[in-house]
This record gives structure tokens, C-alpha cells and sequence, in this order.
């Protein structure tokens, strides 16, 4: 299948020359263990060059099978399935998962490659939920892995380095209500003096900001339980509650964000930002994103704030979340509960990559790890200090693509430079 793909903000155009799309897991195998240059490619929300290749691998033909295991409260599902097609089918089940991202329409081993998360102090970013996986390795092996296998802590957060992870198994919980409070005008010197106070206001929290004068909004996401009766009040820490439905950017309609103002409903429809049926095919906006240790979270965000006039024109909105930590090698938060710094750009890559050295030098002393899918300028130089077990990473990938089969200019650029 030919191919002249660009990736959901337009920013990037792969460079495949064609596409495999395999029905079977032996088709798979043939494809990966003779093609010189491969890589699976999901839903193509990431920002950069990290799913490309001169020939692209698409599962969607695969087995899009669901398996519930209610002993083990785990789903076995597609690897290329959207977040959003699992959430429906877990609610229909009476089950859920622990969290979401933003967008509910990215495949699920598109986020846990990278590491993508959603938010909250006890919350782990989405890959931290896999207790297992089957993957097809660059000579065309089939490996099942779980928690219980040595090289698993490694594995999950694979940067397409390792292979095309073929189905997931997901840990999951039963169903529950959430509801989303949304305040306005929380002051810097809060947000400074009282960080644990402001993360730990709700189950998952999202702090707004252009990093001008206030932060613009606090989105609070709360697990209610429907016994209870449902709890209201009109500010938080000094912001004022909004009255009407509002979307990060004051400017762009309301109507794709998910419901506000207090009003409970099920998890899918309250843990992303975005409705299931509110996201386009293309995004005009270019995302950047830098995960820092918890004890750095202060003086991480003091030494953006002194950054306001030179990114504010080209920036329409950031966004500040809270992870826990876990122990996949390349997450963003092994080992330390972690800190999200979120920039949502204006789609002028130029005006980007000019204030990407910028931002990252701001950050350098708390040692950021950029999201593995969004644009960042580091190489592997700079990030093998930032992740303890990365040259341990970089010797799995050796092993299980002794060929390279897999590896592309970033991989070359951020592990093997």
C-alpha cells in the first residue's frame, strides 16, 4: 500500500514509500523479519519523527479482539485500539481504567511506547497499567511478556526500538463517576507556596497557563461516589469557579471539552479534556512536553515563568499535571514522581524550534526528560544521564534488533547517537 502520510498537526510528512497492512500475526512476521527499514504507526499524534521509517506497519487488519479476564480484572486488547473504542467497551462491561489522556482517539501502544500519561499525585502514566504484551522482534520472534519476566520493566515503554507490539493487557477496575470543576484567576504565589496543596486538590488536577500574570484555569477531576451527595464550592485557593462550560484557550469553543461545572458522569467521559466525538483529523497546533522530578516542580516552573514574554506570542496554552512513579526504564517517571510541563504551540514551526533551545536550557539544571512523541531538541548524549537504565535500554534493543531493522533517524539521533 503506498503511502504520503503526514502526521495529525501537519507538521511532519513521513517519509514511507509504503505500508503494510498484515492480517495475521505470521504475515507480520514475514514483513518484519524481511523488510530492511520498518515501524508500526498508530494514530500519528506524535510531533516528531519517532513512528517513521521507509516502510510503515499498520495493525488495524489485525485481531481487534477484547478479552476481559474478570479474575484477573486485566483486558487483552489490540495494540493499535484507540482509547477511546476500549473505554466504551470497558464502561459497557461495567469496568474502567485508572486514567486517560487528554484525547481519548490515540492508540493505546502508541501512548504506552511513549509514555503519555494523564494526571494525578497517585495516578501512573498509561504504561504503568500493562502487566502484559506480545511483541514480533526484528528477526520475526514472537515474545509474550509479563510482570513476572525480568526484561518486562524495560520493555513497555519501547520507543519503537524493541519491535511492533502486536496486543496488550491492560489492568483495569470497576466502573466509577467523575465530575470536573473548573476555576479560574489561582494566583502564581499559590501555585509557588502551596504546589503539594494545589496537586493534591482533586484526584487529577490540570493547571492552564499562558505563564502571565495568573493562572488562567484549574481543572479538577474528582471521583464521586453516586451514595454521596455531590459537593459544590465556589473557589479554589483563591480561584473563582466558572459558571459556563470553558476550553483551555478562551478563544476556541467549549463545545469539544468534556462536561463541566460539577456535573457527574462515567470516567471516559470526564478524564480526557476532550469528548470522544470533539477531536478533528488534523490539529493546527505543535506540542512540546518536559517531565521533571517532583522536588524540582517549583523552581522547574519559576524558571519558565521568567520566560513569559518570549514564548507567550507563539504559545496557546500550556498545561501543568502531576504523575506518579513507576519503574519502566524510558518513562518519563521512573523512579520519581514526576512533574508535566506541557506547551501546546501555535503551528508555526519555525517560531518553535527557535524557543525549543531556549525552554530546554531554562530547564537544565532539573534535568528534564522530554515526552518521547512531542518535539524536543536533546539527543541521547543528553538524555543517558537522565534515565538510569538507558544504556541498559540501548543493549535490549541491540539484542532484540540485532539487524536495526527498526532503528530511524530518531532513534540513531536519541539512543544510539
Amino acid at each position: 500500500m503506498a503511502t504520503n502520510l503526514i502526521n495529525w498537526s501537519s507538521n511532519h510528512t513521513f517519509q514511507a514509500a509504503c505500508m503494510y497492512q498484515p492480517a495475521t500475526i505470521d504475515e507480520l512476521r514475514r514483513i518484519v523479519s524481511t523488510a530492511e527499514k520498518d515501524h508500526a504507526i498508530g494514530s500519528r499524534h506524535s510531533f516528531n519523527d519517532i513512528a517513521d521509517s521507509p516502510a510503515l506497519i499498520n495493525l488495524d487488519q489485525m485481531d481487534q479482539s477484547i478479552s476481559l479476564d474478570r479474575d484477573a480484572s486485566t483486558v487483552t486488547i489490540s495494540a493499535a485500539m484507540r482509547y477511546g473504542t476500549l473505554a466504551i467497551a470497558l464502561e459497557q462491561t461495567g469496568y474502567a481504567l485508572h486514567n486517560m489522556a487528554s484525547l481519548p482517539h490515540i492508540t493505546v501502544g502508541g501512548a504506552v511506547a511513549t509514555a503519555t500519561h494523564g494526571s494525578g499525585d497517585a495516578s501512573g502514566n498509561l504504561a504503568s497499567a500493562v502487566a502484559a504484551f506480545v511483541i514480533v522482534t526484528g528477526d520475526g520472534d514472537v515474545l509474550q511478556v509479563s510482570r513476572k519476566d525480568p526484561g518486562f520493566d524495560g520493555m513497555v515503554v519501547g520507543i519503537g526500538a524493541l519491535g511492533v507490539v502486536t496486543r496488550l493487557t491492560l489492568d483495569i477496575e470497576p466502573s466509577y463517576l467523575v465530575k470536573q470543576e473548573v476555576f479560574e484567576g489561582l494566583a502564581w504565589e499559590t501555585v509557588f507556596d502551596q504546589f503539594d496543596t494545589v496537586s493534591s486538590g482533586a484526584d487529577s488536577v490540570s493547571l492552564f497557563t499562558d505563564f502571565g500574570d495568573i493562572v488562567n484555569q484549574v481543572w479538577l477531576k474528582f471521583r464521586v461516589n453516586p451514595d454521596h451527595t455531590i459537593e459544590r464550592f465556589d473557589h479554589f485557593l483563591g480561584g473563582r469557579r466558572i459558571i459556563e462550560k470553558k476550553n483551555p484557550v478562551v478563544t476556541f469553543s467549549a463545545e469539544q471539552c468534556t462536561e463541566q461545572l460539577g456535573i457527574p458522569g462515567p470516567w471516559l467521559d470526564r478524564l480526557p479534556h476532550v469528548r470522544m466525538e470533539g477531536v478533528s483529523d488534523h490539529g493546527d497546533q505543535l506540542q512540546t512536553e518536559y517531565i521533571v522530578s517532583r522536588a524540582f516542580a517549583v523552581p522547574a516552573l519559576q524558571s519558565i515563568k521568567t520566560l513569559s514574554a518570549a514564548i507567550l506570542p507563539h504559545l496557546w496554552i500550556a498545561e501543568i499535571r502531576t504523575v506518579a512513579a513507576d519503574n519502566l526504564w524510558l518513562s518519563s517517571s521512573y523512579q520519581t514522581d514526576s512533574v508535566c510541563i506541557h506547551f501546546s504551540w501555535k503551528n508555526d514551526p519555525d517560531s518553535v524550534h527557535r524557543l525549543l533551545p531556549i525552554v530546554e536550557e531554562a530547564l537544565a539544571p532539573f534535568a528534564p526528560r522530554p515526552h518521547w512523541g512531542k518535539l524536543f531538541t536533546a539527543t541521547s548524549r543528553d538524555l543517558e544521564g537522565r534515565y538510569p537504565r538507558f544504556n541498559d535500554f540501548r543493549d535490549l534493543a541491540i539484542r532484540l534488533d540485532p539487524r536495526g531493522a527498526f532503528r530511524n533517524d530518531f532513534l540513531n539521533r536519541c539512543l544510539f547517537d
